[in-house]
């Protein structure tokens, strides 16, 4: 029987028409150990954050694992001065979803989705609604799916030291 988390995500993906695989996989300390434990390059690891807006609304930014969101660029395509990652009690909250697990699919409120061009074309995984799951799920489609906005919004993923 399916847990409430990926539950709820399962029925949003089949209320939409999207073709999505589940896959249970041992617990990742980070997201390149997750994508190599579903044999991916993380570029195909897309990671769902939320983002909250100054007027207190929310949105998703998904974006591949081997890239960083680009603030500057998001603000611009979203047209705001000021955008942050709330707290995980506070992402929990807004999307039913912990922290790990986030993807917009069986949120608990509908958020815009804004999307990064450079996972376009491609079959992903992404967070699954619960611990120890990843979604896959053909990029297109799912965007598709939630009208999102498909823009530039990411760079190249940077160490820090």
């Amino acid at each position: 029987m399916a847990s409430i988390g990926h539950g709820r995500v399962l029925e949003d993906a089949a209320a939409r028409g999207l073709d999505v695989a589940l896959v249970a996989r041992p617990a990742a300390d980070s997201l390149e150990e997750a994508a190599a434990l579903l044999g991916l390059s993380p570029h195909f690891l897309v990671k769902t954050l939320v983002v909250k807006r100054r007027d207190g609304q929310f949105l998703f930014a998904l974006v591949p694992g081997d890239r960083q969101v680009s603030w500057p660029k998001l603000r611009s395509v979203v047209g705001v001065n000021r955008l942050r990652l709330p707290e995980a009690e506070l992402a929990l909250e807004a999307t039913g979803h912990e922290r790990g697990t986030i993807t917009p699919l069986g949120s608990t409120t509908a958020w815009p989705v804004y999307a990064d061009r450079t996972m376009l074309g491609a079959r992903i995984a992404m967070g699954a609604g619960e611990h120890g799951y990843s979604l896959f799920v053909q990029a297109d489609e799912l965007i598709a799916s939630f009208g999102a906005t498909v823009a530039d919004i990411s760079e190249p993923l940077t160490l820090s030291s």
